[in-house]
């Protein structure tokens, strides 16, 4: 895979990221075991020989076994640590005696977290720390003083959020001395609100998106990395869409496999073609257990769509004509 600069913040980070969602042994109460860290380091493995050096966790996946396997990985192989990017978000907390599930930026809570992050995968500072979701009883002051304090002491290098708009992003940054560099929220071929957000303006759909307007428009602008989740459209546009009960999912389908043969690789190459031939620069995150499909999935920064190919397949998972 080839490197290239996500931003000036993190000069060589891969194209694609992987994400560590699927690792840990399952969302149950079951301990990580010997099997659950040996799959993690294979991952590992697979992925930097692949050229993929930006793994993503998150505080909550598997229940903080993603983490753990992750870092018992990396505690049996510590030289692995210098070869990679690691970034983990907070900021979720499931349902407990006290409350419903919820989002907490309090700064003991952020504390809390990230002393957690660390501790599970055993390193001594994040390249990147995410605030996963927002947060409405978000105190900007507080939050920024607790930021502050815990890259001062060394524990995160740069600040990312994750499922922000642009107000809230500049809100954010309007009580930090710190720069936002990573913007994760959900892209696909599946999931198109990021593309129809732009096309619909001044048609009565305009507003009919789950996409603030500007968004994609002011990351770009501002030097923040575009980090898609859910990139690979959860297999739907696969070989199994051809017999979807829905046309559209049929007919892209359809086309993604004519792409497949032309470009001599599976479906989900031509899945994350789709995202990396956007000029926004985006980055898919991959979750993916499968070695082979994680060594496939790198292929896709070797070759690009046509123009023409990228809006056949924008059009038709639309499932509508561009206005």
């Amino acid at each position: 895979m080839k490197q290239y600069s996500i931003n000036k913040y993190l000069p060589k980070a891969s194209k694609i990221a992987y994400g560590c969602m699927g690792l840990g042994g399952g969302w149950n109460e079951n301990p990580v075991t010997t099997e659950n860290i040996n799959q993690a380091r294979s991952i590992i493995e697979t992925a930097l020989e692949s050229g993929i050096n930006v793994f993503d966790h998150a505080d909550i996946y598997t229940f903080n076994k993603a983490e753990t396997a992750f870092g018992e990985a990396l505690k049996q192989d510590p030289s692995l640590r210098e070869k990679m990017y690691i970034q983990s978000k907070c900021g979720i907390r499931f349902e407990d005696d006290s409350a419903p599930g919820r989002y907490d930026f309090s700064a003991d809570w952020v504390n809390k977290s990230v002393d957690g992050i660390l501790q599970r995968l055993q390193i001594e500072k994040l390249d990147v720390l995410l605030l996963h979701r927002p947060d409405p009883l978000m105190n900007t002051e507080e939050l920024a003083e607790a930021l502050l304090k815990l890259r001062n002491s060394g524990k995160f290098e740069h600040l990312g959020v994750s499922n922000m708009n642009h107000h809230q992003i500049n809100f954010l940054q309007s009580s930090l001395n710190l720069t936002v560099v990573a913007n994760q929220v959900e892209m696909s071929l599946a999931n198109l609100d990021w593309l129809n957000e732009g096309v619909m303006v001044g048609t009565p759909d305009e507003n009919n998106n789950n996409y603030v307007a500007g968004m994609m428009e002011f990351c770009r602008l501002n030097d923040i990395q575009l980090q898609a989740w859910g990139s690979l459209a959860r297999g739907v546009f696969s070989e199994k869409g051809i017999n979807s009960e829905h046309q559209h999912i049929r007919e892209t389908s359809q086309y993604v496999m004519q792409l497949c043969e032309k470009y001599e690789v599976p479906s989900e190459v031509i899945v994350l073609m789709f995202l990396l031939r956007h000029p926004a620069n985006i980055q898919p995150i991959i979750g993916t257990t499968n070695l082979d499909r994680i060594r496939a999935s790198t292929t896709a920064t070797e070759n690009s769509l046509s123009r023409e190919e990228w809006y056949h397949l924008f059009v038709k998972a639309r499932n509508s004509k561009l206005p």
